[in-house]
């Protein structure tokens, strides 16, 4: 297949991920889901991140890299429609999607500054990981104080455990793999 087609594909690919995300918006306005409707429109601005980051930086997404971010985001705002609660490993699955978008972002800018990588990635995701079970937490009992559905949630301490595994997971694959995915970000290239 050539770069042309692959870009094409990927672009189409692209605006069905963000027809699918004004689904989820219109699914979860539907339901009087906030969260549903929140994590659709967030996840719809980020998928334009790609080439904000492009313009900035002088960078080139590869195709694939633009459509498995865009699924990460979509997986997300989905499972806030049901997944979440009805799907054991749907949780799992977004973590570790998320976490390797974050991972790969701290890997290629840390390459790109003549660091390693991995310390950097590490400490990255634990930190945020962390953040991020703190903010779900504070949302969600703000929420319940307040009487009104939260856009987050937080089920236990096993699934917060959980959530930070598999975070760790999402970095690992990065740092496992980032080399030779990321190469087109990194100051070494392919």
């Amino acid at each position: 297949m050539s770069r042309t087609t692959r870009t094409a594909v990927a672009r189409t690919a692209e605006r069905a991920i963000r027809y699918g995300l004004v689904a989820v918006f219109g699914e979860g306005f539907r339901r009087r889901n906030p969260g549903a409707i929140v994590n659709a429109v967030v996840a719809l601005a980020a998928t334009f991140f790609p080439s904000a980051v492009e313009r900035w930086y002088g960078v080139e997404f590869r195709p694939w890299q633009r459509v498995y971010a865009g699924i990460a985001m979509l997986a997300h705002a989905i499972g806030m429609l049901g997944p979440y609660d009805d799907t054991w490993w749907w949780d799992h699955v977004t973590h570790t999607l998320s976490t390797t978008i974050l991972a790969g972002f701290v890997h290629a800018a840390a390459d790109r500054r003549g660091r390693d990588p991995a310390p950097r990635v590490l400490a990255v995701v634990v930190f945020a990981g962390l953040l991020w079970e703190l903010l779900e937490y504070a949302i969600h009992a703000v929420s319940r104080r307040l009487g009104i559905e939260p856009i987050l949630v937080t089920y236990s301490r096993k699934d917060t455990l959980l959530d930070l595994v598999f975070n760790m997971v999402g970095a690992l694959l990065v740092l496992a793999f980032g080399d030779r995915l990321l190469g087109n970000f990194t100051r070494h290239g392919e």
